[in-house]
């Protein structure tokens, strides 16, 4: 049992601490190795624990497919500059449509969409915009990652990962977490824009037009489909991997043919190490659930109400990254109450505003950040999550008293 613990415990620290530089991908396949290498957990049982991500690694390809085509055609670079052109030069106006359109792709897109793509875009927006402070802005994306993850079921891999093969249909989980969404978005925008006011009073300038390309056209078509897809199928109930990875491979597909493109470019821009990434933390919860480890947390979870469940993953999840929490969350609470387990999800994809190592959306956040030359520290980040995710989530939390 302790050499199980303790080679968990090394890679998830490994995975948060990225020692040389390490892609968090080395870590979580080292421990799972390690785990099956030592014997502590038979080959067979280690493939069919992987295995059971099969959902999530379909929807991170398909999404990951098309963000980055979106891209590479400039669809998000249009958007964004729409978005600079309607503030008509007014920081609070384009700091309040920064927000909604980060929300919306949040929703549709997934939280990784957000960090990853849209990132860049309002980097080039800010600097088309003649914006001097840009920080405001670019937190807008780390924040809204989180805050707007579950919107929808299709907004956040956690949610596959806390739901899995229970995942409620469309209209239940509207009837779960609109509400909840509704207060941890508005409570984050408030509290984000109360943080960030006195960087929010210079005139801007009105960037110049932008038009798009039929390959972007393409792709914005695209991205529609998939999110249609991705309603219908959360709406009947069915797994949400196949259709979004369909829909990333035949629009890319569509895109480069009429093109005449080489695919290269886009497959080398998807962060494909994601994916091991999320088969060893399988692996490695399959480990921890071989010594009876969800059975013990269960026995004393049950005792736990929504807030006090809620505060605990919240923690958890800046302790040892929110896909791990989502994991073992999901195992723990299969047989819990509705009300419990959406306060779990709830804790699971807000409670990471609280770090810059909370969820891999901030990860993503803070490398897309690093490349266009800004930078915030661990403390810095901190600092603002204490302000901003411990209200937002006691709103959420209180708000979903009233939707169960």
């Amino acid at each position: 049992m302790l050499s199980t613990l303790f080679i968990v415990l090394v890679s998830l620290a490994g995975i948060l601490l990225r020692p040389f530089g390490l892609r968090e991908a080395w870590p979580a396949m080292a421990g799972a190795v390690a785990l099956v290498v030592c014997g502590l957990l038979p080959l067979p049982e280690a493939l069919r624990a992987a295995g059971q991500g099969w959902d999530v690694y379909l929807f991170l390809a398909g999404m990951m497919l098309l963000a980055e085509l979106a891209a590479l055609e400039g669809v998000f670079d249009w958007a964004a500059c729409l978005v600079a052109r309607a503030a008509r030069g007014s920081s609070l106006r384009l700091f309040c449509y920064v927000y909604v359109l980060a929300v919306f792709i949040t929703a549709f897109l997934s939280n990784d969409a957000t960090a990853v793509v849209f990132t860049p875009a309002v980097a080039a927006m800010a600097r088309a915009a003649g914006v001097g402070a840009k920080m405001p802005y670019l937190l807008i994306c780390a924040f809204v990652a989180n805050a707007a993850s579950f919107v929808l079921p299709i907004a956040n891999p956690a949610n596959l990962v806390v739901y899995g093969a229970a995942m409620p249909d469309l209209w239940q989980w509207l009837r779960l977490f609109a509400l909840p969404s509704a207060a941890a978005i508005l409570g984050t925008f408030l509290l984000l824009w109360a943080s960030q006011a006195g960087a929010l009073r210079q005139p801007l300038a009105v960037p110049a037009r932008q038009t798009l390309q039929t390959s972007g056209r393409l792709t914005l078509a695209g991205l529609g489909v998939m999110a249609a897809l991705l309603l219908v199928a959360s709406a009947l109930g069915w797994h949400l991997g196949p259709p979004t990875f369909a829909a990333g491979v035949l629009t890319s597909a569509l895109v480069l043919a009429r093109g005449k493109k080489s695919p290269w470019p886009v497959l080398r821009g998807v962060s494909w190490s994601v994916l091991p990434l999320v088969a060893g933390l399988f692996v490695m919860l399959g480990a921890l659930d071989r010594l009876g480890l969800a059975d013990a947390l269960s026995r004393e979870v049950a005792r736990f109400g929504p807030f006090q469940l809620g505060a605990a993953l919240a923690v958890l999840c800046n302790l040892v990254n929110n896909l791990p929490a989502g994991l073992l969350a999901g195992h723990v609470l299969a047989a819990a109450a509705p009300h419990i387990k959406a306060a779990a999800l709830i804790a699971v994809d807000l409670g990471p505003n609280l770090s810059i190592s909370g969820s891999l959306a901030t990860i993503l956040w803070l490398t897309a950040l690093r490349r266009h030359g800004e930078h915030i520290s661990a403390w810095g980040f901190l600092r603002l999550g204490l302000v901003i995710m411990p209200p937002a989530l006691v709103f959420a939390l209180y708000a979903l008293r009233f939707a169960v």
